[in-house]
């Protein structure tokens, strides 16, 4: 029956992204805030639809695991609009080429996230020690991103995208939407297949912090992969949606440190302590909703304080 939901579940996604790039952004073009905005309420409400149904099918228990699962990751994800943001910025990727390279980006996402999910899960079921492990990586990830300062990220430095640099033929301009070209020497690189690699990177980077934290609320491989799934697909148009307000959620992170060290906690007293999923829903939801208030109220003081926007 689980694997009738499986091929169910992978075949929507499947549509989803044919439409998206068959028909929505066939052809290049900049994503304004509208058609963001309308996109981003679209996938949040799929999930919202989904998450019912899982509530439905498996239970009260697990449809709250399901939506704090989803919460978890959907507000993960807002760390990685920045940082696409920067590799953008890095590259000099062209607004209208941003949401190809986020499409297949997030295809190479889903891949990877479904492979250490299902590895993830195993391992605990397995091992059951395993979950002290993530709980303190988790917590360590948290205080080190509460203590770390502003400085500068430069995404081109990329380990693997050096790597792509020294030992594939480029060309040095973009061409429309393509990451590779003929040339009279033979097939080269694009520079938007280097935007694409760190990307990539990046999310895997990221997928290291929040699969583990996901673990904290269940180990079901489908609940934990289908709401990981539709916070990864509502990420592109959250980008277009945020990318350009990262300094009016000065306090975000702070609230995602503390959303870490507070999963993390959660899975070192499993043993101990037993929340309800309820409880860890409400918690989870308190901390974002601390912190983006917060941050919306600094940042109305200070245009109060500084009427002509032109800063000190």
């Amino acid at each position: 029956m689980d694997l009738i939901f499986w091929v169910l579940f992978i075949a929507f996604i499947g549509v989803f992204l044919a439409l998206d790039l068959g028909v929505f952004h066939k052809k290049a073009h900049v994503v304004p805030p509208k058609e963001a905005a309308a996109w981003t309420i679209t996938w949040v409400t799929l999930a919202i639809i989904f998450g019912i149904g899982v509530l439905w099918w498996k239970g009260t228990e697990t449809g709250i695991q399901w939506f704090t699962g989803y919460v978890i990751e959907y507000s993960l994800s807002v760390d990685n609009v920045f940082v696409f943001a920067l590799i953008f910025g890095a590259f000099a990727v062209p607004r209208e080429l941003q949401h190809r390279v986020l499409f297949w980006g997030v295809v190479g996402a889903l891949v990877m996230r479904f492979a250490l999910i299902l590895a993830g899960a195993a391992l605990i079921e397995s091992y059951h020690w395993v979950i002290y492990v993530f709980g303190a990586f988790l917590v360590f990830t948290g205080i080190r991103m509460l203590r770390a300062g502003e400085h500068a990220t430069h995404p081109e430095q990329n380990p693997i995208v050096r790597f792509a640099r020294r030992h594939l033929r480029m060309v040095p301009d973009y061409h429309d939407q393509k990451f590779f070209v003929r040339t009279a020497v033979g097939l080269a690189a694009t520079p938007l297949l280097l935007a694409l690699i760190t990307v990539e990177t990046s999310d895997l980077i990221f997928a290291v912090d929040s699969i583990p934290a996901i673990f904290a609320v269940t180990t079901d491989p489908f609940v934990v992969f289908t709401s990981n799934a539709f916070a990864i697909l509502g990420l592109r148009s959250l980008y277009f949606l945020l990318a350009d307000a990262a300094e009016r959620f000065r306090y975000l992170k702070l609230g995602l440190a503390a959303v870490l060290i507070f999963v993390g906690a959660k899975m070192l007293l499993t043993d101990i302590l037993h929340l309800e999923p309820v409880v860890s829903l409400v918690a989870i939801i308190g901390i974002l909703a601390v912190a983006v208030v917060a941050s919306l109220l600094a940042d109305r003081r200070d245009g109060r304080a500084d009427p002509t926007g032109a800063g000190v």
